[in-house]
């Protein structure tokens, strides 16, 4: 499988003063992308790449996700494919389904929507998925793979960081990179992302001593905790960029990102605006991730 580009290593930046980063725009170029390569494949190989999503049960937002991934998949040229299940679905059942999508030629891509019911056991489902069609990137084989160095599939939301941050022509070599989050999701990976393009990194947490003092050292600062707002704007270094990757709905129904967007866009010279961030990127770097899948396997 290609490496992928984890980011510009030799300019500087040159955007003024709290500049908006545009995951819209940005997504919108890469599924232009995905989608002249999804078109090369099926005219080199007589098929369109396959995507197979599994949802078990009815949560709302997985719901809405799903269809989403879905219909993305089909708007690219993708062979795209959503299984429900109800959440009465045992662990037994789900992993019959997944055998039978690992042992079908035509999927490229297996993506199980999480998070799954009490009931199913989530590592023994996620250790199940062929790591060669894990588009999500969250087998230990290619986790153990990305903390190598070597090439993998990448999470989605860390790859589109990278994307982000690379629009922005900071140099991130020799860069202080600060990740405000310790998930297997996004702040781990994002910080081995960073280590690859040769940024200094610093992982910080919930518990981290004197957290407001740790950001302020960031050039490049990733906010990745969940909880709304809770990265003030004096926490961030002048001229910094900072990656949001918080999607947080609080209580008059407005959604927000880990960080105080308008206190941080006056001291922040990049920043990410939640929605239109981040976010935007995912389903973008997961199509992308189903197309270098399905090239690798067929080599």
């Amino acid at each position: 499988m290609a490496a992928l580009a984890l980011g510009n290593q030799g300019l500087l930046s040159t955007g003024p003063m709290g500049t908006p980063l545009d995951g819209k725009k940005a997504a919108v170029e890469l599924l232009a992308r995905v989608t002249a390569s999804t078109a090369h494949f099926k005219q080199k190989h007589g098929r369109a790449p396959g995507l197979s999503v599994v949802l078990v049960g009815e949560d709302p937002a997985s719901v809405v996700y799903t269809r989403n991934k879905e219909k993305r998949a089909r708007e690219v040229g993708l062979d795209g494919k959503l299984y429900r299940l109800p959440a009465s679905t045992s662990c037994d059942e789900l992993l019959t389904l997944l055998d039978r999508l690992n042992h079908d030629a035509t999927v490229d891509g297996i993506l199980v929507q999480l998070p799954l019911p009490a009931s199913i056991d989530t590592e023994r489902v996620l250790d199940a998925i062929d790591p060669a069609k894990d588009v999500d990137g969250f087998h230990p084989i290619n986790v153990g793979l990305l903390n190598s160095g070597r090439p993998s599939l990448v999470p989605c939301t860390p790859r589109g960081c990278m994307l982000l941050l690379e629009r922005t022509g900071v140099q991130v070599a020799g860069a202080h990179a600060v990740v405000v989050g310790r998930s297997s999701i996004v702040g781990k990976p994002v910080a081995q992302l960073l280590l690859a393009a040769h940024a200094t990194v610093t992982i910080a947490h919930s518990r981290t001593r004197d957290l407001a003092d740790v950001c302020r050292t960031a050039d490049i600062l990733v906010a990745a905790v969940g909880k709304a707002e809770m990265i003030r704007g004096d926490w961030v270094k002048a001229g910094a960029v900072v990656l949001d990757v918080g999607i947080n709905r609080i209580a008059d129904g407005t959604l927000v990102g880990d960080v105080a967007y308008a206190e941080a866009l006056t001291r922040a010279q990049w920043i990410t605006p939640v929605p239109g961030g981040v976010g935007a990127m995912t389903i973008a770097c997961l199509l992308e991730n189903t197309i270098l899948a399905a090239e690798a396997r067929i080599r």
